[in-house]
């Protein structure tokens, strides 16, 4: 079954459908991951994107209940240049194909998607509509021209968990039989923000030896503190920061009286609770191989990124806030932390899933920093 890609500027390309039979809406950004295409798939910083993966075969490994971010796919829609029609690998348990059409998502194949890529970090990411049931062109585009923009859409209370929950499994050894990390006996209580957080992130976590309880993104910092926590982690999700002032206003009351670590959209609220300013990135960062420079160990950082905003680094206050981490391609700002207080953040994913691992040291430095702060009687 034929179907169209088109953008808002015009642009339509042709291929054939691989997923859901339908229509589907959203920004057009692209990951350059090679493998883990299920956790991009269901990654809750995806909604309201459809996804362009610039590895030329998509879904030659299938899907498994074990890789899934969340409890369903975010992403409205898909882009590829081949979904294979097999599914080699003795964790697969259902074809990458079956695995969207049974959460109604639509995708196209058959492409070059390096043409797209290659439009749209030129021109920048903008407005697209997939559909296999419209052959106008012109229809398509306008209803492109139609669909809100990321700019000052808030995503995160969308995708965030309505109710407060527990979370206590850890990361998977991946073998002849997955099994279940070695961890060891809690001893920190982490309360987790849910803007659409990734449960890897909970994973990694629990395997540090953390009880993790995860509460709505607008939960009140004194509910928080009612939970009495050892520390209070911020997660990623989707949209713009700009408009979650209310998260950011509850952020800010936890200064100085517990640990934060934060990630992704975390480290943005972050940097807007320190009355910072964030910005809309040209084509943003998605993909497992983006280079960062850790500026206290001079050492680089190959990483995981999903983020098409970042925070400008002069609106921090440098007195308050130095800064640790930044992107070696185009030099915007990947971390600061506080100069006194036990507060620090990454824009990129430490807890990979899919991308390298050299970032997991921070969360092992997130529970060296909540026992300090337990010692001292904080």
């Amino acid at each position: 079954m034929q179907a169209l890609l088109a953008l808002e500027d015009g642009k339509v390309y042709a291929g054939t459908s691989c997923g859901a039979e339908g229509e589907c809406y959203g920004e057009v950004v692209f990951n350059t991951s090679i493998t883990g295409y299920q956790e991009i798939f269901t990654d809750p910083s995806y909604a309201g994107q459809i996804v362009i993966l610039t590895h030329p075969q998509i879904g030659n490994y299938g899907t498994n209940p074990d890789d899934n971010e969340a409890t369903r796919p975010y992403i409205e829609g898909l882009v590829v240049r081949e979904f294979s029609v097999l599914a080699s690998n003795w964790r697969s348990r259902e074809h990458g194909g079956q695995f969207l059409e049974r959460y109604r998502i639509p995708a196209i194949e058959g492409l070059d998607t390096r043409a797209v890529v290659r439009h749209l970090r030129n021109c920048g990411v903008m407005r697209g509509v997939i559909s296999s049931i419209e052959t106008d062109a012109e229809k398509l585009v306008a209803k492109a021209r139609t669909i809100p923009t990321m700019a000052g859409r808030d995503l995160a209370e969308g995708v965030s968990t309505k109710q407060r929950y527990v979370w206590d499994a850890p990361a998977i050894s991946l073998g002849p039989s997955p099994i279940e990390e070695e961890r060891p006996e809690p001893s920190l209580h982490v309360v987790a923000y849910d803007y659409g957080i990734k449960q890897n992130i909970l994973r990694r976590l629990v395997s540090e030896g953390c009880k993790v309880t995860v509460v709505p993104a607008l939960t009140s910092a004194e509910d928080v503190l009612g939970l009495k926590p050892d520390g209070v982690f911020l997660s990623n999700g989707p949209g713009d920061p700009a408009p979650l002032q209310v998260e950011a206003a509850n952020v800010r009351k936890l200064f100085g009286k517990k640990p934060i670590f934060g990630i992704c959209l975390g480290h943005q609220v972050l940097g807007l609770a320190f009355g910072g300013k964030t910005y809309k990135l040209k084509f943003g960062h998605r993909g497992g191989n983006h280079p960062v420079l850790n500026a206290t160990t001079n050492k680089v950082e190959i990483t995981a990124h999903n983020h098409g905003f970042a925070v400008d680094p002069d609106s921090l206050p440098a007195a308050d806030v130095e800064l640790t981490h930044w992107n070696l391609n185009d030099k915007t700002l990947e971390g600061f932390r506080h100069r006194s207080l036990p507060i620090f953040c990454v824009q990129y994913h430490p807890e990979a899933s899919p991308g390298p691992h050299d970032s997991y040291y921070l969360f092992k430095d997130f529970v060296k920093t909540m026992e300090a702060w337990r010692e001292k009687g904080a």
